[in-house]
């Protein structure tokens, strides 16, 4: 794509603009911290950019930068590797907390427990349950087959139902719709 063209480079920066709401939402979700977040999308954004020759005209302008965002985190996780956690509890201590009249489900308990799905239930359940995007435009964007997707929803949302000690005959009292979402079978319907 030939971005010295001002017209052309102009509609990309504008498409790419229009996306960061929702790759810093995406990136939030993976890294749980603000910051790193906002690091993976400036990360993103320039790969992109520095990359643009090889995105195909016509095609999902998002899924590639969720994609380019996606290989970024874990090739940083890989890079993290060896380095020391979070061992003082300074950045647990900077999540908020849900307001108390959400009845029994408290975001902290949420966090808590989504924290501890492996990285692959985790994105899938921000991309179909929170996010709201079709089982093949997840599949798309993680590189896997639509039933890999399923799977990782299903197996995610039974795991975080179990953390967060969930009757599933429980009626849930949420004024959150995401967290809502990502617990419903349903998507994005708010229970």
């Amino acid at each position: 794509m030939n971005t010295t063209d001002p017209e052309v480079a102009e509609r990309v920066r504008a498409d790419m603009m229009a996306n960061l709401k929702v790759l810093r939402a995406f990136a939030i979700s993976l890294t749980r911290n603000g910051a790193t977040a906002d690091d993976l999308v400036q990360e993103t954004v320039l790969k992109a950019w520095s990359n643009l020759h090889r995105f195909q005209p016509g095609t999902n302008m998002r899924a590639w930068l969720f994609t380019i965002l996606r290989n970024t985190f874990y090739s940083d996780c890989r890079k993290a590797g060896r380095e020391v956690s979070d061992s003082d509890g300074e950045i647990a201590g900077q999540l908020a907390s849900k307001p108390s009249h959400d009845g029994h489900l408290n975001l902290r308990d949420f966090r808590t427990a989504f924290a501890k799905l492996p990285d692959e239930q985790r994105e899938v359940l921000i991309l179909v349950g929170a996010m709201g995007y079709a089982y093949d435009e997840a599949a798309d964007m993680c590189g896997v087959k639509i039933g890999t997707i399923k799977s990782r929803l299903n197996r995610g949302r039974e795991r975080l139902a179990a953390l967060m000690e969930l009757d599933p005959s429980e009626t849930m009292e949420l004024t959150d719709r995401v967290t809502a979402s990502v617990l419903s079978e349903q998507g994005h319907k708010a229970v």
